[in-house]
């Protein structure tokens, strides 16, 4: 019995113990990013290397927040993200919700091919899109990178959000259609209000991958008005000098909207997940 005892307390110590080092694997860099933040350009590579410098300074912040350029970095974040989670869940909800409730030819299909879209790696479709944005006078526009940004994220969006209309019983917009009222009705008054963790969730991931996209907002913008945070973070390594302090500056507060994000729909975020994942 004593023996007993004395593994599970050296299992919960070993769990923990690899739980304290994962949490440092992950947070010592982000601790680091936000140290170096706060220092001048100068002691960034002092040695020997110190987590507190005698110098705290919000030079870094102050440069970028009153800089009209670095701050237009984050308009057109926002722009591009908020307009990509919007049509994504749209688009989304009315894909999931045909693919949930309705037999047509092609489905499985149809299917494939939006699974197999998630497989492709998207440095692949570089040149393709860029010839097709030129082409369709799209380049270095809005529309361009949010059209090409939900081609990445739809396909996911459409998985998940059908997924989860799966684990939603047919009795509840069928009873809707008895009384009179349109399979329209019947989505958007009963589906999708309870729906909502599973929203948030998609909601979430597309905005992520459409803030932190890089290699499609570097190939289809050509000015520097606009460009998004993770180019703007780039364009602060000069021929000469690399601004080191202010790039983790701007790395901190592209950071923050999707810290928020996941802190306020923590909760819904990882019911949508699961619930998905019942029933597919």
């Amino acid at each position: 019995m004593l023996t007993r005892k004395r593994r599970r307390l050296g299992a919960k110590i070993a769990l923990l113990a690899g739980l304290c080092l994962g949490a440092a694997f992950a947070g010592l860099p982000v601790l680091w990013m936000l140290s170096t933040s706060f220092k001048p350009n100068g002691e960034v590579f002092a040695v020997p290397p110190r987590l507190v410098t005698g110098n705290f300074s919000f030079d870094a912040y102050r440069a970028i927040l009153t800089d009209g350029a670095q701050l237009r970095f984050f308009l057109n974040s926002y722009v591009v993200a908020l307009s990509v989670t919007a049509l994504t869940l749209l688009v989304a909800v009315l894909a999931a919700y045909g693919f949930s409730r309705y037999e047509f030819p092609l489905k499985r299909s149809i299917n494939a091919v939006i699974v197999s879209v998630q497989a492709v790696p998207p440095i692949t479709l570089v040149i393709p899109y860029f010839g097709l944005v030129v082409t369709l006078g799209l380049y270095n526009t809005y529309p361009g990178l949010i059209l090409t940004h939900m081609v990445f994220t739809l396909p996911y969006a459409i998985i998940m959000m059908t997924a989860y209309f799966n684990t939603l019983p047919k009795e509840l917009d069928e009873s809707v259609k008895v009384d009179g009222a349109s399979s329209w009705t019947a989505l958007w008054r009963v589906l999708v209000p309870i729906s909502v963790p599973g929203m948030v969730a998609v909601g979430v991931y597309t905005f992520m991958i459409s803030w932190n996209e890089y290699l499609f907002a570097l190939t289809l913008t050509r000015t520097d008005n606009m460009r998004t945070v993770p180019i703007g973070i780039q364009l602060l390594m000069g021929q000469h000098s690399y601004e080191w302090n202010q790039m983790m500056a701007m790395s901190i507060l592209g950071s923050i909207p999707v810290l928020i994000l996941f802190l306020l729909f923590q909760r819904r975020f990882i019911g949508g997940l699961t619930s998905g994942a019942v029933k597919a």
